[in-house]
């Protein structure tokens, strides 16, 4: 296995590649939309109109001697050549903030084995496994998913079409029984059944009941639904949902889990695209994560409209178009009296600016608010960065502080000497409770 690990927003010379020039040539300057029809799992699934993570997002974008990386996260492979690509606030080697944000996002309890211990080739598919709760839980919203089959009989009592070749085989000499096929509408039917599949083998996995207990509800009715279940059928079961796909736009939460059932169990015959010629692979866009994994933290004090959802949108101007004028921010705090408008940015306090700044002051001026935050990770300690806005002009000779209006850059510390995922754990536990108390201390 060749293998090379890089950080996301870098920009690396196209030499430095060579090892895994092959999937170089297969991802490169190919947009994360093409990159998915080629069998790559990307999370949080492409949407439309979605500002997190477009459609027309490239892994590598080719400039001139180099290759310049985006926010995207994940594991990438193509026959032996493999390339992981790491969070660039994380200094650890086995990807232990991607972890901790997966699981608090995810809401999943920490699985220790899920994240030591692991060798490059298993990640991929321990990442899927820690996955499949979120998206069986996504997808059984909606109900077990039922749809027509053909169910075979033999008996006397004929409802369908006589199989004539089994009615034969299985029916000489005859004794009165006729063998034929009928057109059901059931819950036990081939998705159901590569559902039952995946628990199954994540179930005989060590951490596998544990894993499984978030969602024991949803297990019990895949496990009530597919009564014909039979683990001998496994490798018929995935070949018949690759044949498949569920297509039907009501049942796209369906579509996700199925995707990454085939996934899952594909590792036992061999490990994910080991030996193909096959594109594979999972990918995170950091900043959905890093909004996601903020919110987790503030969702007490802050309002969180989600651009990607559709859900809390904001209007600019009083019109009757449903459509002119609406607006997303990350964060608004729950504070009438004291409105604190904040914006969580995946990149580092010296990269934010510019647009940045227009974008929350309007946001400031819109909901009558005179404090704007930044909150984004920090690898060193840098204190916060308090901004007063200007009032007056050059032209005029007046230019002074306006102390009402502040802006406060504020970092969270990503801990770069962790010994483990535990001490990882412990010492992120201490940044976030220092954060929180900056935080807090911006309301007064």
């Amino acid at each position: 296995m060749k293998l090379m690990r890089v950080k996301d927003n870098s920009s690396i010379l196209k030499e430095e590649f060579e090892p895994v020039k092959n999937l170089v040539k297969k991802i490169s300057d190919k947009t994360l939309e093409e990159l998915e029809k080629e069998n790559l799992f990307v999370f949080p699934e492409l949407l439309k109109n979605s500002d997190d993570i477009i459609k027309d997002q490239m892994i590598l974008q080719s400039v001139n001697s180099k290759y310049i990386l985006s926010n995207v996260m994940g594991f990438l492979g193509y026959g032996n050549e493999r390339l992981d690509i790491t969070s660039r606030f994380d200094e650890s080697r086995q990807d232990f903030f991607l972890q901790y944000l997966l699981g608090k996002v995810m809401d999943m309890p920490n699985i220790v084995e899920l994240n030591t211990n692991v060798n490059s080739e298993n990640r991929l598919l321990n990442l899927l496994i820690f996955l499949f709760p979120y998206y069986l839980k996504l997808a059984m919203r909606k109900g077990s998913y039922k749809t027509y089959i053909y169910n075979e009989y033999n008996d006397e009592n004929i409802k369908g079409t006589i199989d004539v070749s089994r009615h034969i085989k299985i029916n000489t000499p005859f004794v009165g029984n006729i063998a034929y096929k009928k057109r059901e509408f059931s819950y036990d039917n081939y998705v159901m059944e590569l559902v039952r599949h995946t628990i199954e083998f994540i179930r005989h996995k060590p951490y596998g009941q544990n894993l499984l207990q978030k969602v024991k509800d949803e297990v019990s009715s895949v496990i009530l639904a597919t009564n014909n279940y039979a683990s001998y059928n496994k490798n018929k079961i995935i070949q018949l949902n690759k044949k498949k796909p569920l297509s039907h736009a009501y049942y796209h939460e369906y579509r996700s889990l199925q995707r990454i059932c085939i996934l899952i169990l594909k590792e036992e015959k061999y490990q994910i695209g080991l030996g193909t010629n096959q594109l594979y692979g999972i990918l995170f866009d950091g900043a959905w994560l890093w909004e996601e994994y903020v919110n987790s933290l503030i969702k007490n004090r802050f309002y969180h409209p989600m651009n990607k959802g559709r859900q809390g949108a904001q209007r600019l101007f009083s019109t009757n178009s449903s459509k002119v004028g609406l607006i997303y921010p990350d964060f608004i705090s729950k504070d009438i009296k004291n409105r604190i408008i904040v914006d969580a940015k995946y990149k580092p306090i010296s990269n934010i600016g510019n647009k940045d700044y227009l974008q929350v002051l309007a946001y400031m001026f819109r909901f009558n608010s005179k404090k704007g935050m930044y909150l984004y990770p920090e690898k060193s300690d840098e204190d916060d960065l308090i901004l007063k806005l200007n009032k007056g002009t050059t032209y005029e000779n007046n230019v002074s502080v306006n102390d009402d209006i502040t802006i406060i850059k504020c970092g969270l510390k990503i801990p770069n000497e962790a010994n483990s995922y535990e001490d990882f754990v412990v010492k992120i536990k201490e940044s976030e409770n220092q954060f929180i108390s900056r935080l807090l201390h911006s309301y007064y």
